[in-house]
């Protein structure tokens, strides 16, 4: 069974009908690659982010993703986890039971080789890599493309808060406060002006009555006179 989806007859509702339309077609599979987290709490959980995104989105591909890993202590790379046709294999016994796929799900065409690992320790401190092996698939041929990660992870008792975080957190009360100010001054400005628009349209209201009164005074007098 098909759906049928009839765009509004009116032209304004028609031209946001495909509004919608384009920005859901922009959207479907964006894919932005975004720096992974560095500094992990001990005893806690913690992602290790990495994504790769296709240059041609509309091209099939299928792709695997393996994890290597090098304590502080260590020279060489030790593979620690693979991903390949929806299916995650740890192969190093430090991270037995502690190592789950975070990335792209119900899907072979991988783009998001995100992993998480459970109970942080502090022998977890190191540099982390993660390869993109991924096969793009043409009419006529298929074509092999590989990327790579570089994470350092810093194992610390508790998160600690940067100076960027701080600064941002001090000019956004600055601001809300500096915009209470500025309401109040406004405010009162507003209430001034209303109050001396009031009292002239007063004065006037005052003046117009005793001028019909005046007028009003002379006219019977000016009848008086002629009877």
């Amino acid at each position: 069974s098909s759906l049928l989806v009839c765009p509004p007859s009116s032209p304004s509702l028609s031209l946001a009908f495909l509004f919608v339309l384009t920005l859901s077609s922009l959207c479907h599979g964006a894919c932005v690659e975004v720096d992974s987290d560095t500094e992990a709490v001990a005893n806690e959980g913690f992602k290790l982010g990495c994504i790769s995104c296709k240059m041609r989105g509309e091209v099939p591909a299928t792709a695997s993703v393996d994890w290597y890993f090098r304590a502080q202590d260590e020279s060489e790379y030790t593979h620690i986890y693979s991903y390949e046709d929806e299916v995650g294999e740890i192969t190093d016994e430090r991270f037995t039971e502690r190592l789950d796929w975070n990335g792209s799900k119900r899907t072979r065409d991988l783009q998001d080789g995100s992993i998480y690992i459970l109970n942080v320790t502090y022998n977890d401190t190191g540099t982390y890599r993660c390869f993109f092996n991924r096969i793009l698939t043409f009419s006529n041929y298929e074509y092999h493309t590989n990327a790579s990660k570089t994470i350092f992870m810093n194992v610390v008792p508790r998160l600690t808060r940067g100076m960027a975080s701080i600064l941002s957190e001090v000019m956004m009360y600055v601001s809300i406060i500096g915009l209470q100010f500025w309401l109040v001054v406004e405010m009162i400005y507003c209430y001034r002006k209303i109050s001396a628009a009031g009292e002239e349209a007063l004065r006037e209201s005052a003046a117009e009555y005793l001028a019909i009164a005046s007028e009003s005074k002379d006219n019977c007098a000016g009848v008086q006179v002629a009877e």
